[in-house]
């Protein structure tokens, strides 16, 4: 598949119409089921990031899906920082970049005023913004490029899974195609295949939690920048940088600011929520909260559609703004998970393994983040570096993390729609308050953006044993920084992080010393350690310039210091005064080896 033929400079409906070809493939025709290390299930976001990384750390995999086109609509949009890190080190970040809408800005608005406005992202140093906006079916065209260019990749569309066995030696999978069913085994099997999991179903599992009794219309309409008005400030309105309640302000040539804006009970759609985001294409996403006796059929259509827009754009411009309607979709959701993301040799990962509410935008990056964390650790079980054993710390971590997502996601649905009146007046006070009292901006809940979690509890993390300040603990996702390379040209320091284990290593009096000393030694895995200097020094391949002084901040690094990050990028280690024992027993500790 060419780059110019999906993704790369086509269209949203030149994307949305692409077919894929369903190829009849050789284990058709084989006397007995052939074999496959590890088979995906599912051509999302998820199973597709999946499958790109364990080829890219040389594992032959199988992606197996049932449709042969991607998504419809926008669905998910929202992707965070954290995510966009993991596709960088995919082959894709800066695609879905140049793609998105980048944005860093909420605001907050109860009735007709604005309460107040925050940024995700207030320091500098960051190579990415805290989130883009993106289609989802932008960003599978992305990844669908990039899985055709790995040999050792092979997807299968409309190949659908029937029938699911597994024992002690492996799982067989009967599939349905055009040209009649086969069967293959594998070494391991990732259910990616959303939240009504057919293998899910076909192992008599089920997800368990609470679904709300509410009901969401979904509209991404287009609009063209020439009919936007210029932006101006209503009397009493913020400024771009300030903090006073006003109007909401009108939208912004050539498109609306990229931000995310929500409304509590705003004017034109009473008693209920709205949420706007700005997408490519000129295309608008806004979600309207509906209440639980909305007829779904009614509400999706066109003629019902349409005036709620009209509406809104009317109160955000005030005057009418013309408009198509591009997609739509009613929705209720849950927020649930399964008991267990590993059932012997089946893992679950993404909505098939949990759900979520869409505030917050915590279900596809989850998901993403579940595929980079089961990812290194099955391709190090393959290679034998590994016992089984690490894939329990898989279901252990994404489970924890999972459940921190679940928290998160019902209490932002409890605080958007009150189910009493008790409820509804402590939020509206809640509201009032946040226009002057910070404080009360902490108990505002329009949908508690996505952050990775941090594993505290992984029984992976080496517990520190001397003082260290900041947030990279064991088990936090790593933070970048602006860095400078050997040949003296900018760089951000997780892009010099290769795919398996990273010591970060001050420089020091004793660190040219333990850097050789672990070069020689013989560890299950490959290590690489990157010798973190003062902003002056960058003279060897193995060494980077902290330039702004942000790495040491970030990571609390003194000279002689070193942090051990997982192939995840995860913190597991930190040490003030590291020796080459240490940093043995750390690795060995995060590959589960006891």
């Amino acid at each position: 598949m060419a780059r110019t033929s999906l993704g790369y400079g086509s269209d949203g409906q030149t994307i949305q119409a692409f077919e894929f070809e369903y190829r009849h493939s050789i284990d058709q025709d084989a006397a007995a089921p052939a074999r496959h290390p590890v088979v995906v299930v599912g051509g999302g976001p998820v199973g597709l990031s999946l499958a790109i990384d364990l080829a890219q750390r040389g594992q032959r995999v199988l992606l197996l899906d049932n449709d042969s086109k991607l998504s419809t609509g926008s669905r998910a949009i929202c992707f965070a920082k954290r995510t966009l890190e993991i596709w960088d080190r995919l082959g894709v970040g800066e695609a879905m970049c140049a793609k998105g809408v980048g944005w860093n800005v909420g605001k907050v608005f109860f009735g007709n005023e604005q309460l107040y406005r925050f940024d995700l992202l207030p320091e500098p140093g960051h190579q990415r913004p805290a989130f883009i906006n993106l289609q989802q079916f932008y960003a599978e065209a992305f990844l669908a490029v990039r899985a055709a260019e790995l040999p050792n990749l092979e997807i299968r569309w409309k190949n659908q899974v029937v029938a699911l066995e597994q024992d002690a030696d492996g799982v067989r999978l009967g599939i349905d195609t055009p040209d009649g069913r086969y069967t293959i085994a594998a070494d391991h099997v990732v259910a990616c295949d959303g939240s009504r999991s057919p293998l899910r179903t076909l192992l008599g599992q089920e997800s368990k939690g609470r679904t709300f009794r509410d009901r969401f219309l979904i509209a991404d309409v287009r609009m063209q920048a020439d009919s936007l008005a210029a932006y101006r400030s209503e009397p009493g309105a913020p400024s771009s940088g300030g903090q006073r309640e006003g109007k909401a302000t009108s939208l912004e040539a050539p498109g609306f600011p990229a931000e995310r804006w929500f409304w509590f009970d705003p004017p034109f759609h009473p008693n209920q929520s709205v949420l706007l985001h700005r997408q490519p294409d000129g295309v608008w996403r806004i979600d309207f909260q509906l209440g639980w006796d909305a007829d779904p059929d009614e509400e999706r259509k066109p003629e019902k559609i349409k005036p709620r827009v009209d509406a809104m754009l009317r109160q955000a411009l005030g005057r009418e703004v013309p408009f198509e309607l591009e997609w739509a979709s009613v929705y209720t959701f849950s927020c649930l998970r399964m008991d267990r993301f590993r059932l012997g040799r089946v893992l679950f990962a993404g909505d098939s393994a949990h759900g979520v509410s869409p505030f917050g935008a915590r279900g596809a990056n989850s998901g993403v983040q579940d595929a980079e964390n089961l990812a290194w650790k099955l391709d190090a079980v393959l290679r034998g570096a590994a016992g089984d054993s690490l894939l329990d710390t898989y279901a252990e971590e994404r489970e924890y993390a999972a459940d921190e997502n679940i928290l998160n996601s019902t209490r932002a649905t409890d605080f958007i729609t009150p189910k009493s009146e008790i409820s509804r007046l402590f939020r509206d006070a809640v509201l009032q308050l946040s226009k002057r009292h910070p404080f009360a901006r902490t108990l505002v809940n329009s949908g508690r953006l996505s952050v990775p979690a941090t594993l505290h509890t992984s029984p992976l993390n080496t517990p520190d044993a001397e003082r260290f300040e900041g947030h990279m603990v064991p088990g936090a996702a790593a933070a970048d920084a602006p860095v400078r390379l050997p040949g003296q040209q900018r760089g951000w320091l997780l892009r010099q992080l290769g795919p398996g284990f990273t010591l970060l290593l001050a420089a020091g009096e004793s660190s040219a010393a333990l850097a050789a000393k672990l070069s020689d030694m013989s560890l299950p895995v490959p290590l690489d350690v990157l010798t973190i200097a003062p902003s002056a020094a960058a003279d060897s391949p193995s060494t980077l310039a902290d330039v702004d002084g942000l790495v040491a901040q970030r990571y609390d690094l003194q000279p002689g210091n070193a942090v051990l990050l997982r192939p995840d990028h995860h913190v597991c280690a930190r040490w003030r005064h590291p020796d080459s024992d240490a940093v043995r027993r750390a690795v060995t500790r995060a590959l589960a080896i006891h």
